[in-house]
């Protein structure tokens, strides 16, 4: 477990530094390596801001315009009016070449001078303080006007800025590793609870698990205690579905060993006597492989090992045919069919598993039906589809146990009654089958009303 906790911190480590790192290299790009070229880029965005100041300048205001330009923003001017007239601005501060006899000015000056252009920008070299300089020259309606400045060295301050990277970079990787070891422990110490509890859970010991400080947790949280409710509920309806098997299994070979002694002993000479007696066992093997067969088609559907085969067929014939079978209840236990179908239904399904659904579904009408016994059959006509109901008039079934009845394991009488007919795992088997076929199933019921089973089968 402790292996589990290291792998965790050293990842979140990692994953923190790396981020650090990252946004530490961009500043170092940035702030470092591009230092310079991003402040002159500023300088010259700055200057040509200036120039066109200038060049919108009145002409009345120029001189005053010129002179609180130069002050404000460090640079140096020349004004030489059309009349030959020169006049300086801020001339005197540091860095500042114009006026000082420059043999490269004064070049620069002339050719400009010659030059027929309005605006022209140079890059120059300040020998006296080592530094790129650039000047302007502004062709104006009264005149010319010369822009001079310096940049700036920033190699002191880049200097500071690698100094203070270090630290910072120190400092960052220190955070990181604390909010790493805070997160691994605030995250892993309620997994390792979970997970704790979770053993317990699987090892069948009902277990709840508390609210945590993380959303997130809180929900794998709740998604646990819902599935050991559901593990609960479930082993409940296992041990009921043992209890009413071993009971469907232990009533027909009691049986069939109580008629068997019989004939054996008392009624073999008996020509009448056996023969109800043989009678009685045949019924007896016959509810029994009734009963062993429902078992094995539930366990090869849920193993899909039995294929779907399509084919169109008439549900309407097949609803027909399958209620023939229930005659006999019709005659010794006054049970009522009420038959709501079109002439037709064309539908694709596989006939004999859609067959059984019906059956199943009619069964276990018949057996939770109220006391006037009246099972009603529906095949309603919709849009594009059949919505096939199959109705009981008995007490229905609770909201809270409608999850559950279509689980192999549910039993709606908690004490076990022997069936009319059927065996238990009817709706378990309707679930599959239909689920294989990709059809629409549900159930509604109201206490002492019945209940409704339902299924849509898209028409051909």
């Amino acid at each position: 477990m402790n292996k589990k906790i290291s792998k965790f911190s050293k990842k979140s480590l990692v994953y923190f530094v790396s981020f650090i790192v990252t946004i530490l290299l961009l500043l170092w790009v940035f702030q470092i390596l591009f230092l310079k070229y991003s402040y002159e880029a500023y300088q010259v965005k700055n200057l040509n801001t200036l120039v066109g100041t200038i060049q919108k300048s009145p002409l009345v205001s120029l001189s005053t315009t010129l002179e609180k330009i130069a002050y404000q923003n460090e640079v140096c001017m020349e004004y030489i009016t059309n009349s030959g007239q020169t006049l300086r601005y801020n001339t005197m501060m540091n860095g500042c070449a114009l006026g000082k006899n420059s043999q490269d000015i004064k070049k620069i000056e002339t050719d400009f001078l010659d030059s027929e252009l309005e605006i022209k920008s140079y890059r120059l070299m300040n020998e006296e303080y080592e530094a790129k300089a650039f000047l302007y020259g502004i062709q104006i309606d009264s005149g010319t006007v010369f822009l001079y400045s310096t940049l700036e060295d920033v190699s002191g301050a880049n200097v500071i800025l690698k100094n203070q990277l270090i630290y910072l970079t120190i400092i960052a990787i220190l955070f990181a590793s604390f909010i790493a070891f805070f997160l691994s422990k605030k995250l892993t110490e309620p997994i390792l609870d979970i997970t704790k509890r979770a053993k317990l859970l699987g090892s069948g010991t009902m277990v709840s698990f508390p609210k945590y400080d993380i959303e997130e947790v809180n929900e794998l949280a709740e998604v646990l205690n819902h599935a050991g409710r559901d593990m609960l509920k479930t082993d409940e309806l296992r041990r009921d579905l043992m209890a009413n098997v071993s009971h469907d299994l232990k009533t027909p070979l009691t049986m069939i060993k109580a008629y068997a002694e019989m004939v054996r002993d008392l009624s073999y000479k008996d020509e009448e006597k056996r023969e109800e007696h043989c009678n009685i066992i045949i019924n007896e093997v016959d509810r029994l492989n009734l009963l062993v067969n429902d078992i094995l088609t539930l366990s090869k559907n849920e193993a899909n090992a039995d294929k779907i085969k399509l084919e169109k067929i008439d549900l309407v014939k097949e609803i027909k045919e399958i209620i023939k079978r229930y005659e006999i209840l019709k005659v010794t236990e006054d049970y009522q069919f009420h038959l709501i179908l079109p002439n037709k239904a064309i539908i694709e399904a596989d006939k004999q598993k859609i067959n059984q659904v019906i059956y199943n579904l009619i069964n276990n009408a018949i057996n939770y039906t109220g006391k006037d016994k009246k099972v009603t059959i529906e095949v309603k006509e919709e849009k594009d589809s059949y919505l096939i109901q199959i109705k009981d008039t008995g007490k229905g079934i609770k909201e809270s146990e409608i999850p559950y009845i279509w689980n192999k394991y549910y039993k709606n009488e908690k004490n076990h009654q022997r069936n009319v007919v059927g065996t238990g795992l009817g709706l378990a088997i309707v679930k599959t089958i239909l689920e294989a076929h990709h059809f629409e199933y549900g159930v509604t019921s109201k206490k002492g009303k019945g209940t409704i089973f339902y299924f849509r089968v898209k028409k051909m």
